[in-house]
């Protein structure tokens, strides 16, 4: 059964109801007795559990990130997200390892 958010207009008294979907809405305020009790419009919240698809995809940033440095450490290269090393005298100084001339820039 759902968990439904009621709030008095009249007195600002609020309260949450376990109602089945199909028991008419209340309306009268068990504080103030004002038929002004209305159904609050609220997110539903919900937390799935156990091994399924969304625990094994999307948990800790992605199987794309992980598979591109896999791929690239089976064939001997650096991944494409680390960053390049440079012997340039900007990176010796704290500057910019590109020099400055790439997009990111």
């Amino acid at each position: 059964m759902p968990i439904y958010a009621y709030r008095c207009a009249a007195c600002g008294h609020s309260r949450d109801v376990l109602q089945k979907m199909s028991d008419a809405p209340l309306t009268v305020c068990p504080h103030c007795g004002a038929e002004q009790f209305q159904k609050q419009l609220t997110a539903a919240g919900f937390q799935l559990k156990g091994s399924g698809w969304y625990a094994t995809d999307f948990k800790g940033g992605g199987a794309t990130a992980a598979s591109a440095t896999s791929a690239a450490a089976a064939a001997g290269e650096a991944p494409a997200s680390a960053p390049a090393e440079s012997a340039s005298p900007a990176a010796a100084s704290g500057g910019t390892p590109c020099g400055g001339s790439c997009a990111c820039h």
